[in-house]
């Protein structure tokens, strides 16, 4: 499995957000950007994390960064999530999980005695020249913000 570390450059990645429309990390050159994975729409803990991002979105926003969530969910199930939760930032579709596993958040997991292999929830702050300023591999959804800034 990848190991990134902060200072590294950060993987380029392209993929499709819930509208469709093609998002690759240098659409980002020039911004900070939170880019964080999750392992599934519309659950207690994902929908935690969105919403705090969310409530304190136009902060993020001052300090110049933008949001972007990344889980294996395709798109119609991120348009759903977006509008019942009204999240103000674009969620990417990862569903064959490549840009996962080329962040290194792509691993097994155990729940209730099986194992199995899905998204390990991650954040990365990414700074304007493509370089992560800080990787967050423990988050606390419900204080998601508060563990960035």
């Amino acid at each position: 499995m990848i190991k990134l570390k902060e200072g590294d450059n950060a993987p380029a990645f392209k993929s499709v957000n819930e509208n469709g429309e093609k998002i690759s990390l240098t659409d980002y050159k020039g911004k900070k950007l939170v880019l964080y994975f999750y392992p599934k729409d519309d659950t207690p803990g994902c929908t935690a994390e969105a919403c705090d991002l969310r409530d304190n979105y136009k902060m993020f926003q001052k300090k110049g960064y933008e949001i972007l969530g990344l889980s294996p969910d395709g798109i119609v199930k991120h348009k759903k999530f977006i509008s019942k939760f009204d999240l103000p930032f674009s969620l990417l579709a990862d569903e064959d999980h490549s840009v996962a596993e080329s962040y290194g958040c792509w691993g097994e997991k155990s729940m209730y005695g099986r194992k199995y292999m899905g998204i390990l929830r991650t954040t990365f702050v990414i700074d304007e020249k493509g370089k992560i300023e800080k990787i967050i591999e423990k988050v606390d959804t419900k204080a998601h913000t508060q563990q960035l800034i």
